[in-house]
């Protein structure tokens, strides 16, 4: 009997001290959890209790000098799901997922399929996701028929919509922007930081119905909008040569135009353009190239190469200048010349006869810019074309450039050397080729081509208020002041009395270079029978270049492809536009100081 009690005493006492252990580690777990571990708990519900709405910042415009818009967002509607909530009322509604689809279809102008995927949103772990976008940039008109349904837990919060003057108008500069309301492409890439702004918030805490909690107040940070982009652009001058542009490519038959006017002496670019073009504002299918790439949201100005022809006579002309090679000797044209066993050909098939260094200029003789080039040797004339940028990105503030293509003097032959002295088998883009033509209308000093004049934001007054100005111009002497003056004076005869008469204007002294470049076939390798890039560059007034500008006509009618017929006669119109446009407003109110 005694063992009997000592027995059951032994067992009591083993399920005491069990009993006894459980409770305290219960008690040791819960100060853990509520001293130790409260913060991180704390934290990890209110995560949970909490509903977060991004708002986002309006984005900033784009203007013109003047500060005319080219391109604005407008405030416009999200649609956003708070899946969760959207499940309860549909379950309370007794709703099916389908069904609402059914509704929001004719609303929100979408696939019924694409709706029913956003609803079944999945995390990354695989895990049905809390929320979704179901839309973005919707119209007011949309919004008051999503809330005539009355259905919980679809959220609608602002966004902006981006729109662009005058449809195409600059479009290859401007750019775009993604479905995110992000830059992907022109100014708009370029300076997405900039223009973006910083999104706002708007956070409540929610009880387990996804219902907001009625003591709690909502936080709200107010978004940053976005600063404004002052282009050198001139809307006057960029409406000018919109319209040549297009002009152009009906007249010639044209595959495309490209056109550009610039300030020589700051390096602003004042207009731009590609023709044919798109709207920014409306959806499209891009065109894909022979690698892949899409072509429809380029610059061709930018990023694609060309071989210049004759205008890059003007190079190889300063070149012979500043080396005192060939300047004061003659020349002989006979119509072709032969290099090896490599026959040359002129475009005049007649010859032009015994030319001075003027002479072969203005009649932009080939065999006289062979001989020249012979002279001048392969190593002169690439360092000197280097020298000038070529073969390399200027650096202008737009994306995707290209640094063209200049050989090294080890992989020129004596007829490459030719060629290149007379503007074929190397690729330039036409920024570059302008930075260098503003070299010599300038006096000599090489500047950074540019788009951005100023970044600004309006104040609370409304005030536009300069937070940055350009300033990065990398200015560097590359020629000498009076040899490019007379090299000025040598391009004026090319318009009075050579092949670019038909950009003349009386009275205002202008001086360029036309060029006619044979296209190669990327298929073959070699030139492809009647396709011409056909060229002209001009600057005014010639004694003190104001405005340089860069007609290019790609592939015009193969009837008549000759720069001096189909380029000159476009920038001799924009010549006389331009300065009639600077005569009545002020050369210093378009240009500036």
């Amino acid at each position: 009997m005694k063992n009997k009690k000592n027995n059951l005493k032994h067992r009591f006492m083993i399920i005491f001290i069990f009993l006894f252990f459980i409770f305290f580690s219960l008690v040791g777990r819960l100060f853990y959890v509520m001293a130790v571990t409260a913060d991180k708990y704390k934290s990890k519900a209110y995560e949970q209790q909490k509903s977060e709405i991004q708002i986002n910042a309006k984005r900033g415009r784009i203007l013109d000098r003047s500060n005319n818009e080219l391109a604005i967002s407008v405030n416009v509607y999200q649609i956003d799901l708070d899946l969760i909530t959207l499940k309860d009322t549909l379950k309370n509604k007794n709703m099916t997922f389908d069904e609402l689809a059914d509704k929001l279809v004719p609303i929100v102008n979408m696939k019924k399929e694409d709706i029913i995927k956003i609803f079944n949103t999945t995390l990354p772990s695989g895990l049905p996701a809390s929320s979704a976008i179901l839309k973005r940039q919707v119209e007011k008109a949309e919004v008051d028929k999503i809330k005539a349904l009355n259905i919980r837990g679809i959220v609608i919060s602002p966004d902006t919509k981006r729109y662009y003057a005058n449809n195409n108008f600059l479009t290859n500069v401007l750019g775009r922007i993604n479905y995110e309301g992000k830059g992907i492409s022109g100014v708009e890439l370029s300076y997405n930081k900039e223009l973006s702004g910083t999104p706002g918030t708007l956070t409540y805490e929610k009880d387990v119905k996804n219902n907001q909690l009625p003591y709690e107040d909502q936080q709200y940070v107010k978004p940053v909008d976005g600063k404004d982009v002052i282009l050198t652009i001139d809307e006057t001058i960029q409406d000018y040569v919109e319209k040549a542009a297009e002009k152009a490519v009906v007249d010639n038959k044209a595959k495309a135009v490209n056109i550009m006017v610039m300030n020589p002496k700051n390096g602003e670019i004042l207009a731009m353009t590609s023709k044919p073009s798109y709207d920014p504002s409306k959806p499209q299918k891009d065109s894909e190239g022979s690698k892949g790439e899409s072509n429809i949201w380029k610059n061709p100005s930018v990023q694609d190469t060309f071989e210049p022809g004759s205008i890059f006579k003007v190079i190889t002309a300063a070149d012979a200048l500043e080396n005192n090679i060939g300047i004061n000797d003659g020349y002989a044209c006979g119509g072709s010349i032969k290099i090896g066993t490599t026959v040359i050909h002129c475009w005049n098939l007649d010859g032009h006869g015994n030319e001075s260094f003027v002479d072969i200029i203005k009649n932009s003789c080939n065999v006289g810019f062979a001989q020249l080039g012979n002279k001048l040797g392969k190593d002169k004339l690439l360092a000197f074309a280097q020298k000038m940028g070529f073969g390399q990105k200027t650096g202008i503030d737009l994306p995707g450039e290209s640094p063209g293509i200049l050989r090294k003097a080890s992989q020129v032959n004596a007829v490459d050397l030719a060629s290149i002295a007379f503007g074929q088998g190397l690729g330039v883009t036409q920024v570059q080729y302008m930075a260098a033509f503003n070299a010599i209308a300038n006096g000599g000093t090489w500047v950074k081509p540019h788009v951005m004049k100023s970044i600004a934001h309006l104040d609370d007054s409304n005030k536009m208020t300069i937070d940055k100005e350009f300033s990065d111009y990398n200015k560097k002497k590359v020629f000498d002041t009076n040899l490019a003056a007379n090299l000025r004076g040598d391009l004026e005869k090319v318009v009075t009395e050579g092949v670019g008469k038909n950009a003349f204007v009386e009275g205002l002294n202008i001086g360029g270079k036309t060029g006619t470049a044979q296209v190669a076939d990327p298929a073959t390798g070699r030139y492809a029978p009647g396709v011409y890039m056909s060229s002209f560059a001009g600057m005014a007034p010639v004694s003190d270049p104001k405005i340089t500008i860069l007609v290019s006509v790609d592939e015009p009618d193969s009837s008549n492809y000759y720069a001096g017929d189909v380029s000159a006669p476009v920038a001799r119109e924009l010549f006389k536009q331009i300065f009639n446009y600077m005569a009545i407003k002020g050369e210093e109110n378009v240009l500036g100081k």
